[in-house]
């Protein structure tokens, strides 16, 4: 049991921004329990990321109670407690409201609001215990502010609600000195977005600066919440002004 290092958990940290929050944090030396729903993109990530020691991969569906539930005993199990869990796991689909299927509305609930829930109740029950910790949430610059050319109800609706439960239960927890807060990013360059020219333009335009942020700009606002015990019960937008208003 190695109990020397702050551990963190890191939820959908087999690509995109949740993979590198949890290089990030293993640059900085934090014991890093990385979650992802297959076990062979995890494990890819892993070799990426040099198999260091001091990263635990646990795959599993974070929409199911008993995988946060082994997520969190199993880091315990290996390096003593989990002093963060950033909640990134999350799904975006974008079309008109008309359109939505069943699927998507369940698909969007399983990863986007259990894989939210569950986690952190089950870090709320630990943290409260140790009487210190953090839980930070990935969530959605456009469920703060909702655009007409970007038809996203079914995110909105879920993440919203996200933005308010991070609230409440920041209130709840803050006794127990635990820190729980938000990220809510704008439109950030990851694999995800077609790297076509034309709709790069499009994702420019949809941020004042004109410009696509950078998964370092969401790394950065996650090590300052990381930093801080004085912040709580907030959503950090890192969005290039694209929720300050119309422009």
């Amino acid at each position: 049991m190695n109990t020397g290092n702050k551990t963190v958990i890191v939820t959908g940290a087999s690509s995109g921004i949740g993979f590198a929050i949890a290089k990030a944090y293993l640059e900085r030396g934090f014991n890093v329990v990385a979650n992802g729903r297959d076990k062979t993109r995890l494990e890819q990530a892993a070799i990426s990321l040099g198999e260091p020691d001091n990263l635990l991969l646990v795959a599993g569906d974070i929409a199911k109670p008993q995988t946060a539930e082994i997520l969190f005993s199993n880091a315990i199990a290996r390096f003593g407690k989990v002093d963060i869990l950033v909640n990134n796991a999350g799904i975006f689909i974008s079309k008109p409201a008309i359109d939505y299927t069943q699927d998507d509305l369940n698909t969007i609930i399983d990863t986007n609001l259990k894989g939210f829930f569950y986690p952190a109740q089950t870090a709320a029950k630990h943290m409260m215990a140790n009487q210190s910790g953090h839980i930070i949430n990935i969530t959605a610059a456009i469920a703060m502010q909702p655009n007409l050319t970007v038809p996203a109800l079914l995110p909105i609706m879920i993440k919203g609600g996200i933005n308010s439960a991070i609230k409440g239960l920041a209130l709840e927890l803050a006794s127990s000195q635990v820190m729980v807060n938000g990220i809510a990013p704008g439109i950030i360059e990851t694999p995800m977005h077609p790297t076509d020219p034309q709709v790069q333009t499009v994702l420019k335009s949809m941020a004042p600066v004109n410009r696509i942020g950078h998964v370092q700009d969401i790394i950065n606002a996650v090590m300052y919440l990381t930093d801080s015990n004085f912040v709580t019960g907030t959503v950090m937008v890192v969005d290039g002004g694209s929720t300050a208003g119309k422009w």
